[in-house]
């Protein structure tokens, strides 16, 4: 009874001994196993997140500008590029417009009253931000001579964006925050969809909203108020029913 007790004794202690074994060996495989995985993360995952974390956060510049697909208009804003398409026909239109009405009176030797630069579409390096509007204008005082380069790193006097769905968030926010910064004196909204024209006056580093014109409004703003258009003449239908005849 003796030798019987003692072997189950014996037997339990080996079972406990295997079951230990087992644990540890379960427990090394796991260990092991995680080990694996860390060093599979650390080998591909973190040196991937790595590149993209220091992509994301890499300043644009103006060479990121100049890579950008020649169909896109490319901005810097803040350090981030931003890329969109080429204006769509009424957007088009109503700059065209909006251009053939002060560039008549406006520009050198147009034969009215003169004392601007008025352009299309300059792209404008201002500090780190690299931004083009719609139209820009600088009066001669301010610029007196047209530049060779093929960007303008004076701010000028007042831009104007012609607001598109695409575009529309940043040139009310972003974009109107850094012409106050470099000092524009007068920002135009033009917006072909609610057909509006809102003129604003930088006052003591601030934007004050001068007038909401729609309609066929006559557009006599600062600083052009020299000459004066309806408002739908910057429109198809208004050209096509005779807009923008007067004035």
């Amino acid at each position: 009874m003796c030798r019987a007790s003692h072997q189950s004794r014996s037997t339990k202690r080996d079972s406990g001994l295997l079951g230990i074994a087992s644990r540890v060996q379960a427990r090394v495989a796991k260990v092991g196993s995680t080990a694996i995985v860390h060093r599979k993360r650390e080998t591909l995952g973190l040196n991937v997140q790595t590149r993209s974390t220091d992509r994301s956060h890499r300043k644009a510049t103006y060479q990121d500008v100049l890579d950008a697909p020649p169909h896109m208009v490319a901005e810097v804003l803040a350090g981030t590029l931003h890329t969109h398409p080429r204006p769509a026909a009424r957007h088009a239109w109503a700059s065209s417009r909006l251009g053939g009405r002060l560039d008549g009176s406006f520009n050198p030797g147009a034969g009215g009253p003169g004392g601007w630069w008025i352009v299309d579409e300059p792209e404008l390096h201002l500090g780190d931000d690299i931004v083009v509007p719609d139209r820009a204008g600088w009066r001669r005082e301010t610029m007196p001579e047209y530049p060779d380069a093929a960007y303008f790193d004076i701010a000028p006097d007042w831009a104007c964006e012609v607001l598109s769905p695409a575009t529309r968030r940043i040139d009310q926010n972003e974009k109107r925050t850094i012409y106050a910064r470099e000092g524009v004196s007068h920002l135009w909204f033009v917006d072909p969809v609610s057909k509006t024209l809102e003129a604003f006056e930088l006052r003591d580093g601030h934007w004050v909203l001068l007038v909401t014109l729609a309609d066929d409004a006559p557009v006599s703003l600062p600083p052009f108020e020299a000459i004066s258009f309806p408002l739908d003449a910057l429109w198809p239908d208004g050209a096509a029913a005779g807009g923008g005849e007067s004035g």
